[in-house]
C-alpha cells in the first residue's frame, strides 16, 4: 500500500500534465492560423522596433523628461503603497479575528474583513484606475488610491493569514499572564511576523512600481503615459529610451528589497542598526519625499477629491453602475449576458495560450539558467560555454517581466490585427522571464546528490534530465505554472484595453460610450472567471501534492 502512494502521485501528475498540454492545444485551436493574423506592413514594423531597441533615442533632453517620468512613477508607486500598508494592517487584523473576544464574533470579523479583501484584490488596479479618473477626474489621487485598494487587499489577505498561523503558545502564554488582546497583539503576534511581512511587501513594492507605470494610461504622467505618447508617434527609438528607464527603476527596486531581505536575515544573527534598520529609513525617507512631490510639486490637494462637483460626479457615474434610473440595464438583459459570455471565453482561451507559450519558451532556457548548472556543481560537467548562456538567458529573464504586459501589448498590436493572440503573445512575453526566473531557483535548491551520483555513473546531459531532474522539480514547476496562470487571468483584461480583444477591449467600449450598466456586466464576469481560475488552480495544487 504503502509503495502504491507514490505511483498513484506520479500517475496523477502525469495525467495532470497530459491534461494541461491538451487544454493548451484547445486554446490554439480558436486562432485562425494563416496569413490574415499580421498587417500588411508588420514585419517592416517590427523591423523598425528592433532598430528603436539596438538605437535608442539618447538625446539629453529626452534623457531629462525620461529621468522625471520615472521619479514621477516611483513616487506614485511610494504614495500608493504607503497608503495600502495601512489599510492592510487595519482591515489585516480585523480580518484575523484576533481581537475578537467569542468565537462567534470572531467568524463574522473574519468572514466579513477578508470578503472586503477579496473584493478590493479581485480587480486589477488598472481598472480602479480608470474608474477613478471616470469618477473624479485626473487627479495624482487617482493612481494612488487605483494602487493602494487592490495592493492593501493582496497585502492584507497574506497579512491576515500570517497572524492565523502564529504558533499558540506563546500567545497562551502572554493571554495566561493576563495581556488584553491589544497587548497581546503588539507583544506576542507582531514581534513574530514583521520580518516576513516586510519581506513581501518589498516583493509587491517592485509589482506596484510596474503597475504605477501603467497608470499613466489613462492619462496620468509617468513613464508608461510617455511610451504611450512615442508609439502613437511612431518613434520607437524614444519608446525604448523610456522602456530602459523603467527596467533600471525595477532592478533598482530589485536589488534594493534583497537588501532589505538580507538585512531582515542578519537581524536575526546580531543586534543595533543594520543593513535592514538603513532601508527602512531610506524608505521613511522615500514615503516623506513622494507625498511632498504629490502635494507641493503636483499641487494635488484632497480636499479637491472630495469636493461637491467631484462628489456629484462620483455619485452618478456609481449610480450608473448600479443602474439606477435606468429602464433596461446591460446586466439584466440576457442578450448582454450572452455576448459578454462569449468574450469570457475568449478571456479564458487567451490566458491559457499565454501560460503555455510563456511554459514552453521557459522549459527550454531553464535548465542552463541555473547557477548550479552553470558552474558545474550540480552534474560535475563544465563546460566554457555555460557561463555564458546563463548570463544571456538571466539577462533576457529580467528584460521580459521588467516591461509590463500592457507595454509589450501596445507594441505586438502594430504587428498583429487586433485578437486574442497579441494579447497571449504579450502576456507570454512578460511572463516567462518571471516563470524562467521561479523555475531555475527550483533547480538551484534541489538536493544534489541524486544529480551527482547519476553523472559519476556516466549517465549522458540527456538522461540526467530527464531521469534526475525533472522528476524532482516537476511538481514544484507545475505549481508555479498554475499560480501564474491566476496571475495572467487577472491581467488578461488589461491587454484588451490596447485592441488585444477578450473582456478588456469591451471595457474599454463601454468606458468610452459611457455605458455604465454594461461596465458592471463585464466587471461581474472578470470577477466569475478569477474566482474558476482561483478554484481550479488550488484544486489542482492539491491534486499534485
Amino acid at each position: 500500500m504503502i509503495k502504491l502512494i507514490p505511483s498513484l502521485r506520479l500517475h496523477k501528475r502525469f495525467i495532470l500534465t497530459l491534461l494541461l498540454i491538451m487544454v493548451f492545444v484547445w486554446s490554439l485551436s480558436s486562432i485562425q492560423w494563416n496569413s490574415e493574423l499580421y498587417h500588411a506592413g508588420g514585419i517592416p514594423t517590427m523591423l523598425q522596433i528592433f532598430e528603436g531597441l539596438i538605437q535608442p533615442n539618447l538625446d539629453p533632453v529626452l534623457l531629462l523628461v525620461g529621468l522625471e517620468s520615472a521619479w514621477i512613477t516611483l513616487a506614485y508607486a511610494v504614495a500608493g503603497m504607503s497608503l495600502a500598508i495601512v489599510y492592510a494592517f487595519i482591515v489585516g487584523v480585523l480580518a484575523s479575528g484576533t481581537l475578537t473576544s467569542s468565537k462567534l464574533s470572531r467568524i463574522i470579523s473574519k468572514v466579513f474583513f477578508r470578503g472586503i479583501l477579496g473584493f478590493t484584490r479581485s480587480i486589477h488596479e488598472l481598472i480602479w484606475a480608470w474608474l477613478f479618473v471616470a469618477a473624479v477626474g485626473l487627479s495624482p489621487y487617482a493612481a494612488i488610491l487605483a494602487l493602494a485598494i487592490p495592493y492593501g487587499g493582496i497585502l492584507g489577505r497574506i497579512f491576515a493569514d500570517m497572524l492565523n498561523d502564529v504558533p499558540e503558545q506563546p500567545i497562551l502564554a502572554l493571554k495566561s499572564a493576563g495581556s488584553t488582546r491589544l497587548q497581546t497583539l503588539i507583544y506576542g503576534y507582531l514581534p513574530l511576523i514583521w520580518s516576513d511581512f516586510i519581506s513581501y511587501t518589498m516583493y509587491r513594492f517592485e509589482c506596484a512600481i510596474r503597475s504605477s507605470a501603467i497608470m499613466s494610461f489613462v492619462g496620468l504622467g509617468g513613464l508608461g503615459f510617455q511610451i504611450q505618447i512615442a508609439l502613437a508617434d511612431l518613434k520607437y527609438d524614444s519608446v525604448w529610451t523610456f522602456v530602459f528607464f523603467l527596467i533600471a527603476l525595477v532592478i533598482f527596486v530589485d536589488g534594493w528589497s534583497n537588501f532589505v531581505r538580507k538585512g531582515l536575515t542578519e537581524h536575526k544573527r546580531r543586534k543595533g542598526l543594520n543593513s535592514g534598520w538603513l532601508s527602512v529609513l531610506f524608505a521613511l525617507l522615500l514615503i516623506v519625499a513622494s507625498w511632498f512631490y504629490i502635494t507641493i510639486g503636483e499641487k494635488a490637494n484632497l480636499g479637491e477629491l472630495l469636493s461637491e462637483n467631484n462628489l456629484e460626479y462620483a455619485s452618478k457615474f456609481f449610480g450608473g453602475l448600479l443602474g439606477i434610473n435606468q429602464e433596461n440595464p446591460a446586466f439584466l438583459n440576457g442578450e448582454s449576458w450572452s455576448l459578454a459570455l462569449e468574450l469570457t471565453m475568449e478571456t479564458l482561451e487567451m490566458s491559457i495560450m499565454a501560460i503555455g507559450f510563456a511554459t514552453i519558451v521557459a522549459f527550454i532556457t531553464v535548465i542552463p539558467a541555473a547557477r548550479n548548472i552553470a558552474n558545474g556543481s550540480l552534474t560535475l560537467q563544465k563546460n566554457w560555454y555555460n557561463r555564458i548562456l546563463y548570463g544571456v538567458i538571466r539577462l533576457f529573464y529580467i528584460f521580459s517581466r521588467s516591461v509590463p504586459e500592457l507595454v509589450w501589448a501596445m507594441m505586438i498590436i502594430f504587428i498583429f490585427k487586433p485578437g486574442i493572440l497579441p494579447g497571449a503573445l504579450a502576456l507570454a512575453l512578460h511572463n516567462f522571464g518571471i516563470l524562467g526566473k521561479l523555475w531555475a531557483e527550483v533547480v538551484e535548491d534541489m538536493d544534489p546528490r541524486p544529480i551527482r551520483n547519476l553523472a559519476t555513473a556516466g549517465a549522458s546531459k540527456i538522461e540526467i534530465l530527464f531521469y534526475g531532474i525533472l522528476p524532482i522539480v516537476l511538481p514544484r514547476f507545475l505549481t508555479y505554472i498554475l499560480y501564474r496562470w491566476e496571475v495572467i487571468m487577472r491581467t488578461t483584461i488589461v491587454v484588451g484595453f490596447v485592441g488585444a480583444g477578450g473582456l478588456g477591449m469591451e471595457f474599454k467600449l463601454a468606458m468610452s460610450y459611457f455605458d455604465y450598466t454594461q461596465i458592471t456586466l463585464l466587471l461581474l464576469c472578470y470577477m466569475i472567471l478569477v474566482i474558476i481560475a482561483d478554484f481550479a488552480s488550488e484544486t489542482t495544487r492539491k491534486a499534485v501534492k
